[in-house]
């Protein structure tokens, strides 16, 4: 690997670990004990779920961030340039940096063949260890008990929902689901959850009896006065440390209260030598940025909204908040769905707030997860739906389409990302195209 490029390095030598999901957490914990075991050498928070743990992590980190601590966000998947996964301090991780930690893990990497997300936790939690940082909240890729990321001892466990989503992989039903994602429950570190009651909410209580750990469920009437806008969300919520903190995050949407409400509830958790004050959780909520999450830009004469819906769930959260904005007429709607997520359940909702819909296949989708798009309207029966299979003449035709009104694109990473790096809005750069490369977990 010496004298190796990041482009050279995301182009060779990513994409030969991708031998699909690897269930256990044995070769990640190999390849951490090989080079220290860098994650040991900070506080973490562990956020699983189903919809919603990357807002939450992101606004967790941003208040962390807030008390001067040196804070690290590892996330997945990413919309525009791999760097995103690995952020310190809000920015992501430097192609210099990224390669010198790839270096130093490459020979173990070579010799324990791990999967492209279990290398990319591994090289996560080194560069975080090597550039001092004290607290880093990590997103669990897929599931929660057998996930890469499963090897850390959290602070405090964070399990924001569970949907039917990666049934084929986690179990086909609610109950399944939930009893991988609360694998992630460890001896003694506090746990806090936005399930209502239920057999989901009784799967984690269960597993935090076992493992003798304190679950809290954050309750129907706990978040008040919500109002949703154009320029983000309101809430109101009772602390016992800060009392009653009146809130503003930029993250649009009636879901972004909950996430909001229970990132606020996880630092009420943490120990008090790493708990924050008051001021630095409104400091933190009103600066979190995520991109591709109801993200809202005006280009030319029309608003743009991005959102990476990629499930039933996803989408219905995503056009309940659409229907409270103010927002020109008409819509027209970008969608590019993976094929193995459930579209049949996915379009109605978009289809029954958008005036016009445009079925298109971004170009990074993986080519054996590409959906049939003429094929999804031939069975929708058509309606307002359009194919565009040129990913840039889908984006122009809804452009035309609603002239002076809304464009809507949404249903996958994949899609969003595309778009903003066609619209020159990646909001860290983006990489070079890969040959059919990972953006999934």
């Amino acid at each position: 690997m010496t004298g190796l490029t990041y482009n050279e390095l995301i182009r060779e030598l990513f994409p030969r670990l991708t031998g699909g999901i690897r269930w256990g957490i044995e070769r990640t914990a190999r390849l951490l004990s090989a080079v220290g075991d860098p994650h040991r050498a900070f506080r973490s928070i562990h956020v699983g779920g189903t919809n919603g743990k990357g807002s939450v992590a992101a606004t967790l980190s941003a208040v962390l961030g807030e008390t001067g601590r040196r804070t690290g966000l590892y996330t997945s998947p990413h919309l525009c340039t791999f760097r995103e996964r690995i952020r310190i301090d809000g920015e992501p991780l430097g192609e210099d940096a990224l390669v010198a930690v790839a270096r130093r893990l490459w020979p173990v990497i070579r010799r324990e063949e791990p999967s492209f997300f279990e290398a990319t936790t591994a090289i996560a939690f080194l560069a975080f260890a090597e550039a001092g940082v004290e607290a880093a909240v990590v997103e669990v890729g897929l599931g929660g008990r057998l996930d890469a990321t499963n090897v850390i001892e959290p602070e405090v466990t964070v399990l924001t929902n569970v949907a039917m989503d990666h049934a084929e992989h986690l179990g086909d039903t609610l109950e399944a689901i939930a009893g991988e994602k609360a694998g992630i429950i460890k001896p003694g570190a506090p746990v806090v959850t936005a399930m209502e009651p239920g057999i989901v909410l009784e799967v984690f209580q269960r597993r935090a009896r076992e493992v003798g750990a304190r679950i809290r469920a954050l309750g129907p009437g706990e978040v008040m006065d919500v109002a949703v806008g154009l320029d983000g969300t309101r809430l109101r919520i009772d602390t016992e440390p800060w009392g009653e903190l009146s809130l503003h995050t930029p993250l649009i949407g009636i879901h972004q209260a909950r996430n909001t409400a229970l990132a606020v509830r996880a630092l009420e958790s943490l120990a008090p030598a790493l708990r924050p004050d008051g001021a630095a959780v409104l400091r933190g909520v009103e600066r979190v940025k995520w991109p591709g999450r109801l993200q809202r830009e005006r280009i030319g004469g029309e608003t743009w909204i991005f959102d990476a819906a990629h499930n039933p769930a996803g989408v219905e959260a995503l056009t309940a908040s659409l229907r409270l904005l103010p927002l020109a007429r008409p819509v027209a709607a970008v969608v590019g769905i993976l094929d193995d997520k459930d579209w049949r359940q996915m379009l109605p909702p978009i289809e029954g707030f958008a005036d016009h819909l445009v079925l298109t296949t971004p170009p990074s989708a993986p080519k054996h997860r590409r959906w049939d798009p003429e094929a999804v309207r031939a069975e929708i029966g058509g309606g307002a739906a359009v194919v565009v299979e040129d990913f840039d003449r889908a984006l122009a035709y809804a452009r035309a389409s609603a002239p002076g009104g809304t464009i809507l694109v949404t249903g996958s990473f994949h899609t969003v990302g595309d778009a903003l790096i066609a619209l020159g809005r990646a909001p860290f750069g983006a990489d070079a195209p890969l040959p059919d490369a990972p953006t999934g977990v």
